[in-house]
């Protein structure tokens, strides 16, 4: 069986070599590789398919003979699908194959499978860390002191500093993967957590709430774990924000499209909201004049909520294990087609 590893700079290529290696005891593999830009060069749309690598020339020769494919970037556009005849399984190392043309591939008879919650433990830690260091002003006392050369005791006074979790009113929106696990971390800091997620059912850490609006007018602060579907783009808006108690605190580790943006700032700069912390935004890279650029209070990270070795190697594991089993003709754990 011939497979291609087209890893990138984050889940490496020789990761998903050692995982197959494992997976695929007994089995002779031929195994090649194609590394891609990402995330030394930004992904983007690639025809009809969202957050891919810019390399379908590059992908099409690499799959000449190709039956399977591992790979976190790689755009399988239409195109990229008719030029090659002998693929079966695309496997793709992130939660959602959202650089895959799945119904493309589904017309030729190609599997597509993925790797769900590869990230969920690092994004969860990513959401606490960014929800502390915009409500206590973390990085802007480290700027002011590191920086500038100030020993500011400003930020010590009642007016500047920022609250504790501990009795702070938390509202999750999401409680998947991500939202759960962030629900319990903020239950053990003290925090009185409250979830709104319609599709969820069963016991949650904190307490459920009927309403998107409910929710955000009770909580002083608000983060986002949901998917970015049509239903949920620009979920939160001028109208949501206006509901959250003045000085609020908005953080977003999920996607950028959640938010409207325009509205966001707003909000900052009104003072409806006291911070917002994002790692995700509307149009990325940022561009360099974003109008959150120049805000006081945003705690801004360039998409690295998921980012973490154990994350590449859990990825390429999870892969491996669905390519083991397309080998052996076992159910596929993670199939969409």
């Amino acid at each position: 069986m011939k497979v291609l590893a087209a890893g990138d700079h984050f889940v490496l290529n020789p990761l998903i070599g050692e995982a197959l290696a494992s997976a695929m005891t007994g089995t002779p593999v031929e195994l090649t590789e194609l590394t891609l830009p990402w995330p030394l060069e930004p992904f983007g749309k690639v025809a009809e398919v969202d957050e891919a690598s810019n390399s379908e020339d590059e992908l099409i020769k690499a799959l000449q003979g190709v039956e399977v494919c591992v790979t976190q970037m790689a755009p399988f556009t239409e195109r990229v699908l008719d030029a090659a005849p002998d693929l079966r399984l695309v496997v793709v190392c992130r939660g959602g194959p959202v650089n895959v043309n799945v119904e493309a591939a589904r017309k030729r008879g190609v599997k597509v499978c993925f790797a769900p919650g590869r990230n969920a433990a690092a994004t969860a830690e990513f959401t606490v860390g960014m929800m502390l260091a915009a409500m206590r002003r973390i990085p802007e006392t480290h700027d002011s002191l590191a920086r500038q050369g100030l020993w500011d005791g400003s930020y010590y006074t009642y007016e500047r500093c920022g609250p504790e979790l501990e009795d702070t009113r938390v509202g999750l929106i999401g409680y998947g993967a991500v939202g759960s696990r962030v629900a319990r971390v903020l239950c053990a800091f003290g925090a009185e957590v409250e979830v709104y997620d319609p599709y969820v059912r069963g016991d949650v850490h904190g307490l459920r709430v009927a309403s998107l609006d409910e929710l955000l007018s009770r909580s002083r602060v608000v983060t986002l774990h949901a998917r970015l579907t049509e239903e949920t783009r620009g979920l939160i808006g001028a109208r949501e924000l206006a509901l959250m108690p003045r000085s609020s605190v908005l953080v977003n580790v999920a996607r950028g499209g959640l938010v409207d943006t325009d509205a966001l700032c707003d909000a900052l700069d009104s003072g409806q909201l006291a911070a917002a912390a994002l790692d995700t935004y509307e149009q990325e890279p940022l561009p360099a004049g974003a109008r959150l650029r120049g805000l006081p209070g945003v705690v801004m990270t360039p998409h690295l909520g998921g980012a973490s070795r154990q994350v590449a190697e859990k990825a390429a594991r999870i892969a491996a294990a669905e390519v083991a089993r397309y080998a052996a003709g076992t159910p596929l754990a993670h199939c969409l087609t």
